[in-house]
Order: structure tokens, then sequence, then C-alpha cells
């Protein structure tokens, strides 16, 4: 990407389930949802959206074997987008283990989202 318009940060938690691709869809969405970029079309090559770059980088704790990143790239309605995996976000205990949400043991997945936007 040469030109990178808007970096916008999210975190995303799976207090149940350890599924760490939800808590990755919900820092994408964390980090996207707060935001209107009107103008950014009109710098856009053919002023068209699908000509805009977003380069997802996850800051992932456990599990990244497990991780859809086309489940993911499924939230981001627009542009080309590549995905960055690195270690970080956290593993905390959610204090209970609950069957019913699918709890292997008590521990809630943080991931933290850095989407960059531009062409």
């Amino acid at each position: 990407m040469e030109n990178v318009m808007f970096i916008e940060i999210g975190m995303g938690i799976d207090l149940h389930g350890q599924n760490v691709t939800k808590a990755a869809i919900r820092a994408v969405q964390n980090a996207i949802h707060h935001n209107s970029m009107p103008g950014l079309r009109s710098v856009l090559p053919n002023h068209d959206i699908h000509n805009m770059k977003v380069n997802v980088r996850l800051a992932v704790p456990a599990d990244k074997d497990k991780l859809d990143l086309e489940a993911v790239r499924a939230k981001l309605p627009y542009g080309e987008v590549t995905f960055e995996v690195v270690d970080g976000g956290m593993l905390t205990s959610s204090g209970v283990v609950l069957a019913d949400k699918d709890d292997q043991n008590d521990l809630a997945y943080v991931v933290i989202a850095s989407v960059e936007v531009g062409y």
C-alpha cells in the first residue's frame, strides 16, 4: 500500500468457547464500525471503492492455526484485503466454564486488530 489514509484499532473478545476467529471478527468490527470515510472515494484510483486496499494486522494469543481469515475477510465489504497475523493479544480467565457455551476451559481470547486503509 503506497498511501495509507487511515489506521483503525480494535479489540475483540470471545469470552466463552475459545474461538479465535470470533474474537478476530469482533476486533475488526470494533476497529471499523465507528468510522465513516466519505472522502476516501474521491482519492481512490478511478474513484472506485473497490480500488481501496485494506491491510489487517491481527495480534492473536493462541490457536492461529484455527483462525479462519476468510470469515474475517467477509466482514470487510470493499477493497483488496490482506492479512498479517502476529503473536499478541491476551489469554485471560473468564472466571467460569460454561458447558452450554462450548467452553473447554475458562480462557477468554482477546485479539487486537489494526486495520490500515488506503490505496
